[in-house]
């Protein structure tokens, strides 16, 4: 397999986390400069990390991740997206934009990698370099996520109040795309 192969799967894998990534930033307007780095290695990390199970657990769980790895993903980030749209909704007064906490954002980047662990098999079975394979695939998660919790942070400042209904409904859109 390639370079511009490689490129092109780990572009395909960052788009989840980048949309998710975009959301945090719509959210999370006043983020912290340490959260606003966290996010973007979070997914990166486990960009990589799972491709690279993938890879080493071989066939073991393939058959199982197929088999639920969608509804895992419509779970988790259904409930964030859920939560998001409500808290959107409240009264003015009561409104305030969610917290993302080290669990939220573990817990995105679990269910926005999940997909690069069946990856992993395939590279298992096609005898890629794994190594700098999936350190490849998480450089460019983290530079996708990094860009998109900037430019979400701009679009959040501009949809004011919406953007954490808008956030809700991307996650919720994004799990529901997962179950196909």
């Amino acid at each position: 397999m390639g370079i511009i192969e490689i490129l092109l799967i780990g572009l395909g894998l960052s788009m989840d986390a980048a949309a998710v990534s975009m959301t945090d930033g719509m959210c999370g307007r006043e983020l912290s400069r340490g959260k606003t780095f966290l996010i973007p290695a979070s997914f990166g990390i486990f960009q990589a990390l799972m491709p690279l199970l993938g890879y080493y657990a071989g066939s073991l769980f393939s058959e199982f991740l197929d088999a639920y790895a969608g509804i895992v993903v419509l779970l988790i980030l259904g409930v964030i997206g859920g939560k998001m749209i409500y808290d959107g909704l409240r009264k003015e007064e009561e409104r305030v934009c969610r917290r993302l906490t080290g669990l939220t954002i573990f817990l995105q980047a679990v269910a926005t990698s999940i997909d690069a662990f069946a990856v992993g098999v395939g590279f298992s079975a096609m005898r890629v370099q794994i190594l700098p394979t999936v350190l490849l695939i998480g450089a460019i998660t983290f530079v996708c996520s990094l860009t998109a919790v900037f430019v979400g942070k701009r679009f959040g400042n501009w949809l004011g109040d919406k953007a954490q209904i808008l956030g809700g409904v991307i996650l919720i859109l994004i799990g529901i795309k997962s179950l196909f």
